[in-house]
């Protein structure tokens, strides 16, 4: 019997993959056309897992009896051509993990607030004392914790490409929080394609599992109109007060718990955070934390970066970093996050962008924006007369400088650029931690005149 496993792609998913296939007793090799980072490369030789750099080996490759494939792989790749042409199964490794997985899982997918809805479920989980793992598309990864340790609970964030490589992944409690187009390139174009891809999330879930999803989503709610659901649903709603969930006049109702939580004793704002926060609630309550300790832990939580960030408050003027919020939907949460006039930064790489979904909100609350990207056509000639004044800059710093110049105290300068960074900036992450970075300089700068 073959038992040989070549994983594609030595980053973080693949290297846990590795691990674990090194620990089932397989015949492991890593094949990946980039070069490995340091940190995989020590891991993979303290396992004495064998791999290569910088090319793919056909060879080697084609030799393997299963092939667990990094999600940043699209299946147009030749390589992947040429494995489904040998007929060799390919899966993912949140697939792979699972099969080894003794714990029970809580996924979590969606275009937005995924990685917020997975940090803030596996901290209630964690903060009741349950034995808890966190992994997937945020942290470590899945696969790399089954290999080291037993956990009750696996927190997992997923995408759509890990679902896509998916077989039998079975979720015990699956949370889908919204989906908007995204990825599309991905999926011929075709956002059916790309709904399928995320309702692979319950594909193999049964009566005695519990499916959370955001019910004022037309999208999601059609789909679930249109097909078979076998586990136990739980609908979110911002608008639905006869759902189980739902949120009024920003207190959170819990039917099942009987209970009213306010969102301002919680660390989250804004109502995406309302959705984000009544999924990751029902989630904990439905794995059996009891609602006092879901009361503390919502005050202690401490969201990722580039999400809604206040980094700083300078001469009353808030510095806030939505680096994360690369589309329009998430622009659409942003400033419904906040009462006050904004300094509204965006730009980027435009992906398409109908801005048509914010114009009411920018000519309400946006005083001014401030285009930071090499091509800002769209979006200067979309707000110009919405807003008092529009001003372009390719530089972070010129950014803040002219904030720090026109924002009158009391108002936000938001970054929630709603377009991808690669123009300027190595990723959001690199965009939000420059823009944070000027900041703190602007308000270290500012301390020294004081003093």
């Amino acid at each position: 019997m073959n038992n040989r496993v070549v994983i594609l792609g030595g980053g973080e998913s693949g290297t846990g993959a590795a691990i674990l296939a090194k620990v089932k007793g397989y015949d492991v090799f890593v094949s990946d056309q980039s070069d490995i980072k340091e940190k995989y490369r020590v891991q993979l030789e303290k396992f004495s897992i064998r791999y290569e750099e910088g090319v793919h080996t056909k060879a080697e490759i084609l030799a393997a009896s299963l092939i667990i494939k990094s999600p940043g792989i699209p299946d147009k790749a030749e390589i992947i051509k040429k494995i489904r042409s040998q007929k060799i199964q390919i899966i993912d490794e949140i697939e792979f993990a699972s099969r080894f997985a003794t714990g029970k899982i809580i996924a979590i997918t969606g275009t937005n607030g995924k990685t917020t809805t997975t940090l803030l479920t596996y901290h209630l989980l964690k903060s009741a004392g349950h034995n808890v793992a966190l992994g997937g598309n945020v942290g470590e990864s899945f696969a790399l914790k089954v290999a080291l340790e037993n956990y009750d609970w696996y927190v997992l964030e997923v995408s759509s490409f890990q679902l896509d490589g998916t077989v039998s992944f079975k979720p015990t409690i699956g949370i889908l929080t919204n989906i908007t187009p995204d990825h599309l390139d991905r999926y011929d174009y075709k956002l059916e394609n790309y709904i399928h891809s995320k309702f692979k999330l319950i594909s193999n879930m049964n009566s005695s599992d519990n499916f959370i999803f955001y019910y004022d989503d037309p999208i999601v709610r059609k789909e679930i109109a249109g097909r078979i659901v076998y586990p136990k649903t739980t609908a979110v709603s911002l608008k639905n007060d006869s759902l189980d969930v739902f949120a009024s006049n920003e207190l959170m109702h819990f039917k099942l718990a009987n209970e009213v939580l306010p969102q301002n004793e919680t660390t989250l704002k804004g109502p995406h955070n309302l959705i984000n926060t009544m999924q990751a609630v029902s989630a904990a309550l439905l794995a059996g934390v009891e609602i006092s300790s879901i009361k503390a832990a919502l005050k202690t939580f401490v969201n990722a970066p580039h999400r809604l960030e206040s980094v700083a408050i300078i001469n009353g003027v808030e510095y806030v970093n939505d680096s994360k919020a690369t589309n329009v939907d998430s622009v659409v949460y942003a400033l419904g996050s906040f009462s006050q006039r904004l300094i509204w930064i965006a730009g980027g790489i435009d992906k398409g962008n109908e801005y048509g979904l914010v114009e009411d909100q920018v000519k309400e609350k946006v005083r001014v924006l401030i285009c930071l990207g090499r091509d800002n056509q769209k979006l200067v000639k979309t707000f110009t007369g919405l807003v008092e004044e529009v001003v372009e800059t390719e530089s972070i710093n010129e950014v803040i400088e002219i904030a720090f110049q026109l924002a009158k105290p009391g108002e936000v300068v938001l970054l929630s650029p709603a377009c991808a960074s690669f123009d300027l900036f190595k990723n959001y992450e690199d965009r939000g931690d420059q823009f944070r970075q000027a900041v703190l300089n602007l308000r270290n700068r500012d301390l020294e005149k004081i003093s």
